[in-house]
């Protein structure tokens, strides 16, 4: 018996094959596309989870540590003047900018204009709200910077970065300290995600790329050492491929470079001619282009010691070097195949850095390039006086590339040994080491100086005041009234309706007010108070009661000294009260003067403030702003920059070939 099978009987059977082959290649594809669904269900939850949970962590550690500095309440100064009608400057008549950070004072003026509430509300509930979103934005551009290359496995994004910044204390107290510090992180954390998103473009877009560099230009508003950053920014936007529009790429240069400038340029003009300066005048009084390399090595220190900090920094950053050389290799080859070839030639090798200028790869460099400079320039200029707090924007930085990293979890059905696979293991030790050392950071008390000030002249600011003032979160001006001697300023205020100039005794125990020469005109003089503290004093204190100090953030005269080599950092200058008197116009005589002044030194002064350059310096920012003095305060500001007095009056004296009234008399032959 033969089988045979007829042609038709064949046809049907392939047929059938050919169904149930399809049929179950589409369960197959169902099946993927499935899983597919899942992992991102999961990827999804595990990232916005982590993103929720550690913005909360952030807020409540923050409002644990709510306070307002002193120096943050200097800002505020500036704005009750704008809100006055003053302008932006600290004591009515005088053109003197305070704020290292105008952009600072400009976003607490604008909210409290829309908003009326008291300043110091103001000043916390948007210092925390931008803490927060920069916070946001660093895990979001991580999360761009991570992103699955295929679907194949789930990837969860762990927070990690942002773990180590929120974990050291002092990114909790500046998160709502009043200062800028929750203006900068929210600057950097903005300009990571707005270049990540233009790199990652499939199709560029004029937009984004125009976005990105107005955000950029900021930099010098922003805080003017920020400009590392946003130049670094800027060239590389710049230079990077142009988007396909029916703009040459040379008019849409030329267009970046005005909207990148449009701001900080407007302003820089601005300032010269309304300030007479080409920076803040914080700049000049703490001298942020001299070196104190020694000083910069202990705050470095003073940071990263007590915490164990470089722990963590190592950690990630060997772990994220290794995922990033990882996640190169499994590009396509074929790529780098073109691109070195292209490399062969001049333009080739110009297109390879172009296309390199416009990817992930150049972004980060940028933000940890700069954030690496700032550092130097940090420890260059002597650091600072609080704990902490200048080198905070330098650690979001830092850590932004790693705000999260990727832990892909293995396939199911997948050889058991690919469960160690660098892929999974390596992140997941990282992550986990990091949350250990969160643990232990978070409630560390690295800086002991409490009440006092420490020999190395670096203080936990905000346990300073908590301490000196009696309140655990002294926010609102009116809390400072315990700090030391300001209950006592307003009490000789209210009695000397007369006006004088209230100075500090040597032994900071009590107030001397040097009187006002008569006769006193209806209404008596202004009164004027000489103190370290400005910020307490100034919001304490009606805007006619004009406070000026012996550092120079607020006095020019001061400012413009020359720097004490051996001084306390940002409080290495300290002018001597003889010059306020004459300066001011008070009675420089005795019995009239506190007693611890001395005459000649006061007859001194007065002759060393007729120095023809220190008049013109005085004149820049006291003189009516006409338009002839602005055009003269541009083409000199740079001089008024570099412009230094002598403390002492005997030798300011000599500097400027001034006649010593003091001196005796020559004896005739």
């Amino acid at each position: 018996m033969s089988l045979s099978i007829s042609p038709d009987e064949m046809l049907v059977a392939e047929d059938e094959n050919e169904k149930g082959a399809h049929a179950g290649s589409d369960r197959a594809l169902r099946r993927d596309d499935g899983a597919a669904r899942r992992f991102s269900v999961l990827s999804r939850t595990v990232f916005v989870g982590g993103v929720v949970l550690t913005t909360v962590l952030f807020g409540v550690g923050a409002w644990q540590r709510r306070w307002i500095a002193d120096d943050g309440l200097i800002v505020l100064r500036t704005v009750r003047n704008l809100l006055a009608g003053n302008g932006p400057v600290f004591n009515a008549g005088e053109r003197v900018e305070t704020n290292t950070s105008a952009a600072w004072t400009y976003v607490i003026w604008f909210f409290s204009w829309i908003s009326q509430a008291r300043l110091e509300y103001v000043a916390l509930a948007v210092a925390l709200t931008l803490s927060l979103l920069a916070i946001v934005f660093a895990m979001v551009g991580s999360a761009r910077l991570w992103r699955p290359v295929t679907t194949s496995a789930p990837t969860l994004l762990l927070p990690a970065g942002v773990i180590v910044y929120i974990a050291v204390p002092p990114a909790r107290d500046y998160a709502t300290s009043g200062l800028e510090n929750c203006l900068v992180i929210f600057w950097l954390g903005v300009l990571w995600w707005l270049l990540l998103r233009w790199s990652q473009d499939e199709k560029p877009r004029l937009a984004n790329l125009l976005v990105a560099g107005f955000w950029a230009g900021l930099c010098w508003v922003i805080r003017p050492e920020m400009t590392v950053i946003g130049g670094l920014a800027l060239l590389v936007l710049f230079f990077a491929p142009m988007p396909h529009t029916r703009m040459h790429p040379a008019l849409t240069r030329a267009l970046l470079v005005l909207v990148g400038g449009v701001v900080s340029v407007g302003y820089q003009i601005w300032r010269m001619g309304y300030y007479g300066l080409p920076y803040p005048n914080t700049a000049v009084a703490k001298e942020a282009g001299g070196a104190k390399w020694g000083q910069g090595l202990k705050y470095l220190w003073d940071l990263v010691g007590p915490y164990y900090l470089w722990v963590p920094l190592l950690v990630l950053v060997v772990a994220g070097a290794i995922l990033l050389i990882a996640r190169r290799r499994t590009a396509s080859g074929r790529t780098a195949t073109t691109e070195n070839t292209a490399a062969t030639t001049v333009s080739g090798r110009f297109a390879v850095l172009q296309r390199w200028l416009r990817s992930p790869a150049a972004v980060v460099a940028v933000l940890v390039g700069g954030g690496l400079l700032l550092v130097i320039f940090n420890v260059r200029v002597g650091g600072d006086f609080m704990h902490g707090r200048m080198l905070l924007p330098q650690l979001f930085c830092l850590m932004l590339p790693l705000s999260v990293i990727p832990l892909r979890l293995p396939v199911a059905g997948a050889a058991r040994s690919a469960w160690w696979r660098w892929s999974f293991a390596l992140p997941l030790v990282a992550w986990a080491g990091t949350i250990g050392w969160a643990l232990y950071a978070a409630n560390t008390t690295a800086n002991t100086s409490g009440g006092q000030i420490s020999a190395s002249g670096i203080v936990d600011e905000r346990i300073y005041y908590v301490l000196n003032s009696g309140h655990d979160h002294p926010i609102l001006a009116t809390d400072y009234l315990d700090y030391p001697r300001m209950r006592a300023m307003l009490s000789d205020i209210a009695g000397t309706p007369d006006g004088g100039l209230l100075l500090n005794s040597p032994s900071f125990m009590m107030w001397y007010v040097a009187p006002p020469p008569l006769p006193i005109p209806p209404g008596g003089y202004d009164h004027t108070v000489y103190f370290l503290n400005l910020g307490m004093t100034s919001m304490n204190v009606p805007l006619g009661v004009r406070v000026i100090d012996q550092e120079g953030l607020a006095y020019p005269l001061a400012a413009h000294t020359d720097r004490l080599a051996d001084g306390r950092i940002g409080h290495d200058k300290n002018l001597y009260p003889d010059w306020v008197v004459v300066d001011m116009g008070m009675v420089d005589q005795h019995p009239w003067m506190p007693w611890f002044l001395d005459d000649k030194w006061v007859q001194q002064a007065r002759t060393a403030l007729t120095c023809p350059a220190t008049q013109d310096l005085l004149a820049s920012y006291r003189a009516p702003l006409t338009w002839d003095r602005f055009k003269h305060n541009i083409i000199q500001s740079l001089h008024f920059a570099q412009y230094r007095i002598d403390r002492v009056p005997k030798y300011e004296i000599q500097r400027c070939h001034l006649v010593d009234p003091t001196a005796p008399l020559p004896v005739p032959n």
